[in-house]
């Protein structure tokens, strides 16, 4: 386990210590939760979950996300999963406001809030505050999927790099998602997304009261973490994923494109079901998809030099997470 010294979240002394597990899918982040509320519980402290998850928030969406099961919802308070319906849009502006929203209500009972999760935009959404990008536009989404549509996405890639080259760079050419979104942004602010993203922002808010402490769990070897997202992926589809997303197609008022469909896992059991591509694709692209999502995590990750990194590879990471987690606990009680 490593620790920088530099402070996370807000500087003021006074501010209160919030651990965040943060981490890539599949590197243990339900365990050790889970196990750190056990600890606390045996010493008579009550800690709540608070979901860092854009996955989670939805309903009727349980096998492909992961979520936590009844007995685990049971045994320790779990908040910001199934509130959202599947045609719904959830912002990260929205996590923002409901986490902090939460939080002080967690706070406020006398118990201990956890941040769990792997949604590193809504991560800096909360910590860092939110720049000031436009509202999602259904009209200028509409205009681009039709476009996108009759031109394909690489094409659509090319005519975001021309008016914000600095985000086209780090994006994929088949990233219909952030594509769209920043080629939104720029016919809605006439500015590149690029050069929103690096206006300050401010945090003269509620989250003000806070110093957010990010506990990361990283691999030490890739390899280890693939062949994990593997085996989850294989037991997802083994679960039922695939009638799950029958039944959210036989609904009639989801399609490809919404945001909850776009989640990993998701879009290529529609495919599969749309009979574009035959079963063992489909495995090996929702294998891939979730091994490029983890990519993309631990990218963001790394970028937090504050942050305390247990390698979710040993043997003993679920117990070394927990010891970090509670040193955060423990320097809200003592002040420190």
């Amino acid at each position: 386990m490593t620790q920088s010294n530099t402070p996370a979240g807000s500087k003021d002394a006074r501010a209160l210590p919030v651990a965040c597990l943060l981490g890539p899918t599949a590197s243990g982040k339900t365990a050790a939760a889970l196990a750190y509320a056990a600890q606390q519980a045996a010493h008579g402290r009550t800690v709540e979950i608070v979901s860092v998850d854009s996955a989670l928030v939805y309903r009727e969406m349980d096998i492909g996300t992961a979520k936590p099961g009844v007995e685990e919802r049971a045994a320790v308070a779990h908040h910001l999963i199934d509130i959202v319906d599947p045609v719904d849009a959830y912002s990260a502006a929205d996590f923002r406001a409901d986490a902090l929203r939460v939080t002080g209500e967690i706070v406020a009972r006398g118990n201990v809030p956890l941040l769990v999760g792997g949604t590193m935009l809504y991560y800096k959404a909360l910590t860092q505050g939110l720049n000031d990008l436009p509202s999602a536009d259904p009209a200028v989404r509409a205009q681009l999927d039709a476009d996108a549509a009759r031109e394909g996405w690489p094409a659509m890639h090319a005519r975001l790099a021309q008016v914000d080259a600095a985000t086209a760079a780090r994006l994929a050419p088949n990233d219909s998602q952030r594509i769209q979104r920043a080629l939104e942004i720029y016919m809605l602010a006439g500015q590149p997304m690029s050069v929103l993203l690096a206006t300050p922002s401010t945090r003269e808010d509620e989250a003000a009261r806070y110093r957010f402490v990010p506990v990361a769990l990283e691999p030490s070897e890739r390899g280890v973490l693939h062949a994990r997202i593997a085996a989850r992926f294989d037991a997802m589809l083994a679960g039922g994923l695939v009638d799950e997303v029958k039944t959210l197609r036989a609904r009639g008022d989801l399609n490809p494109n919404l945001p909850s469909m776009r989640c990993v896992g998701y879009r290529q059991v529609w495919e599969y079901l749309d009979g574009a591509i035959d079963y063992d694709t489909m495995r090996d692209k929702g294998v891939f998809a979730t091994r490029q999502l983890c990519k993309r995590q631990l990218t963001w990750l790394r970028a937090m030099p504050e942050r305390i990194v247990v390698d979710c590879c040993a043997a003993d990471a679920t117990a070394q997470a927990v010891t970090a987690v509670a040193a955060v606990a423990a320097a809200e009680r003592t002040g420190g």
